[in-house]
């Protein structure tokens, strides 16, 4: 079969099916996994597909902006585990900066116990788990997001440009090898950009579902942080994509 040909079947099997796995489709065309994995770059470059844990999918819709509720009953066991292996890097006297999110919130959960440690925040919700800690507790100001409690704005941006940390645990909406960390609104992308920029440790923390995806607005490259936090659903493929742009780290599964 002609490339042409089989790429345009890749497409009809994706326009009924929605996603497909390569295995799939190295049985249906018989060719190699190799072939498959080649056809399907060159369709995600036409923009005809996205690739995803061993696959692809139709292009979807730009992920928005969720609700704290919503973010908090979302991959919730996975969140913990990410939580459990960034607090392994967090070391007696550091200043550490927690983007907003559910599971950075989680990581302030483990944080609690221990002193010695300032915690930068643009989080609300954050900032009140940790006010009956032994913690030191920054807390950036500027313009509450109604309905998720993150701190936006160019009040929280000056403030971040005039302080440095050890470590950003950083979160975002979509990771996506070629279209990089991105986040819902050009807002939120933009403060992450400063956290990014005044950090000298970078770690992406953010769960299997959101790794193959897109939002709005772009916060950096894959390969712009210092390593990448995820648990330990994620597929033996895509951690083999990121893997090569980034520190990889990811749980161990029970």
């Amino acid at each position: 079969m002609l490339p042409i040909n089989r790429k345009k079947k890749i497409i009809d099997e994706l326009s009924i099916k929605g996603k497909v796995e390569i295995l799939e489709l190295v049985d249906l065309l018989e060719v190699s996994a190799m072939t498959i994995r080649r056809d399907l770059d060159e369709l995600e470059k036409q923009k005809k597909l996205i690739r995803t844990h061993g696959g692809a999918a139709l292009p979807q819709a730009i992920i928005g902006e969720q609700s704290y509720e919503q973010k908090l009953s979302e991959a919730h066991l996975q969140k913990k585990e990410i939580a459990h292996i960034a607090i392994g890097l967090v070391k007696d006297g550091m200043r550490i900066l927690l983007d907003s999110g559910t599971t950075t919130l989680e990581i302030a959960r483990l944080l609690k116990s221990r002193s010695n440690i300032t915690v930068v925040t643009n989080d609300i919700k954050i900032a009140a788990e940790l006010t009956d800690s032994k913690l030191e507790v920054i807390l950036l100001g500027g313009k509450v997001q109604n309905g998720v409690g993150a701190i936006l704005g160019s009040f929280a941006e000056q403030m971040l440009k005039n302080i440095h940390v050890d470590i950003l645990f950083l979160g975002a909406h979509a990771v996506h090898s070629n279209l990089g960390i991105t986040s819902a609104t050009f807002e939120k992308a933009s403060i992450k950009k400063e956290m990014i920029n005044v950090s000298e440790a970078v770690y992406l923390t953010v769960d299997a579902q959101k790794f193959g995806k897109k939002a709005f607005a772009k916060i950096a490259d894959v390969d712009s942080v210092t390593g990448i936090i995820t648990d330990s659903t994620i597929s033996k493929e895509v951690e083999n994509i990121y893997k090569e742009k980034s520190t990889f780290i990811k749980g161990v599964t029970k």
